[in-house]
């Protein structure tokens, strides 16, 4: 016997795509939803939609935008020598709370996997190297998480950068083995990068 209507069944399910979302919390969301909050629902409908539909990739760093280059790539003022890569726009979230890189990124969209069928093509790597060979990068900083996956594609990327006689360091201490940049701290980050080694 189901409990709920089919849109409310609907709406619950729907909620359980964000993560760490579960059939408990997702049901108390719809319902105060419903209950207490029908104008922030039709809101938070609208702007989903809105971004569903207008938001896509950085022309050139792979960034989460609306525009055909994003606004950190638009900024002149910073340093065209540093390119810092990261896994997730999430990763470049954190990196520039943490106020110490003033750089420019490269967003994976994720880590290799061949398991996963995630190569480089994936990842966009050649679109990085064609970026790399026709700007003025002198130092790429890899700030892939270190877990398995992340060591994995960085060593990858390594390999590929080194290759163009480009000086290639990766973050350093502080952020913990296993972890992800998303929830480590800006003082955290602000310190691996200062100290960064080269590999």
């Amino acid at each position: 016997m189901t409990i709920f209507s089919p849109l409310i069944d609907e709406m619950i399910c729907a909620l359980q795509c964000l993560p760490g979302v579960g059939s408990k919390t997702a049901q108390r969301m719809a319902l105060h939803l419903l209950e207490r909050n029908r104008q922030s629902a039709r809101a938070l409908a609208k702007a989903l939609t809105a971004a569903m539909d207008k938001v896509t990739t950085c022309l050139h760093c792979r960034n989460l935008c609306e525009t055909e280059l994003c606004s950190l790539c638009q900024d002149t003022s910073r340093d065209k020598s540093l390119l810092c890569i990261v896994e997730t726009p999430a990763d470049l979230v954190s990196i520039e709370q943490a106020c110490s890189f003033n750089g420019y990124y490269f967003v994976l969209g994720g880590h290799l996997s061949p398991i996963e069928g995630i190569g480089p093509e994936e990842l966009g790597i050649t679109r990085l190297l064609e970026r790399l060979s026709s700007s003025e990068v002198k130092e790429v900083i890899l700030a892939t998480n270190p877990t398995v996956e992340g060591e994995a594609t960085a060593f990858f990327l390594i390999d590929q950068i080194k290759a163009m006689n480009i000086v290639v360091s990766r973050i350093a201490h502080g952020v913990p083995v296993g972890g992800e940049l998303e929830y480590t701290s800006s003082d955290t980050l602000a310190y691996a990068l200062e100290d960064r080694k080269s590999c």
